[in-house]
């Protein structure tokens, strides 16, 4: 289905979004959207999206196995406790990305805000990545509890990849920077870590799924560049509650 949304709320759009999937379309394409807000939030099933413009806020939230590309930037919240599916995004991202991701794959062709990663978690069978290509901002991977992180910092090298008060928090899972981390700008509840040959398995791989997304950009997996972060404790604030 092809629809211009030129003038339609995001309760219009929505509500004609849900009504063709109800009746069985799984393939939308959709132009001129100028910060529509909660597209593709709690579609279930192979649907696929296709977004020309700037999605609003929540892009894909609670969505449980779509495939969402979306030619432009997008704005806060992008992947907001999504259970299966893949975004992709052809552009940068704002803040709360992968808020409480809790499984499926996010990948931003350019730059983030802040609190990537923010409470995801894995569970079982569900494992949440978020690949970014460029940098994020502060308090990346915040109270995170499972998943992957990945800074790949492409396009501007010679700059901070991450900012302040990296990994706060941080209880489970594992974030990978490409560049150097500074151990002043981590919070207290993370560290560096030895890469292992199962990290070079992982990191090769989703590097090659970026590439798949991005064929115009040219990056490949050193081992070398890349530093690894891992909580210090899976209990970091149990020393604070009484019992």
């Amino acid at each position: 289905m092809r629809l211009d949304t030129t003038n339609l709320d995001h309760r219009e759009l929505n509500e004609r979004i849900r009504k063709q999937i109800a009746s069985g379309e799984t393939r939308f394409h959709l132009t001129n959207v100028l910060g529509q807000r909660y597209l593709a939030v709690g579609v279930v099933g192979p649907v696929d999206f296709h977004i020309i413009g700037v999605p609003g806020n929540d892009l894909g939230a609670f969505m449980d196995g779509p495939s969402v590309r979306v030619e432009g930037n997008v704005q806060d919240c992008v992947g907001n406790t999504m259970s299966s599916g893949t975004i992709v995004v052809n552009g940068d991202a704002r803040d709360l990305l992968g808020h409480s991701m809790r499984g499926g794959r996010v990948f931003i062709k350019g730059d983030v805000g802040y609190r990537v990663g923010v409470h995801m978690k894995s569970y079982q069978n569900q494992f949440p990545v978020v690949v970014v290509g460029g940098s994020a901002g502060d308090f990346t991977g915040e109270y995170m509890a499972g998943g992957v992180i990945m800074i790949l910092n492409l396009w501007n090298p010679s700059g901070p990849p991450v900012g302040n008060l990296l990994a706060t928090g941080m209880h489970g899972g594992s974030i990978y920077v490409r560049g150097e981390v500074d151990a002043e700008t981590m919070g207290r509840e993370a560290g560096c870590v030895a890469l292992t040959e199962d990290d070079d398995a992982l990191l090769a791989g989703l590097i090659d799924e970026y590439r798949g997304h991005f064929p115009d950009v040219k990056v490949d997996y050193v081992r070398g560049e890349f530093r690894k972060l891992a909580p210090l404790s899976h209990r970091p604030y149990g020393r604070l509650y009484a019992y």
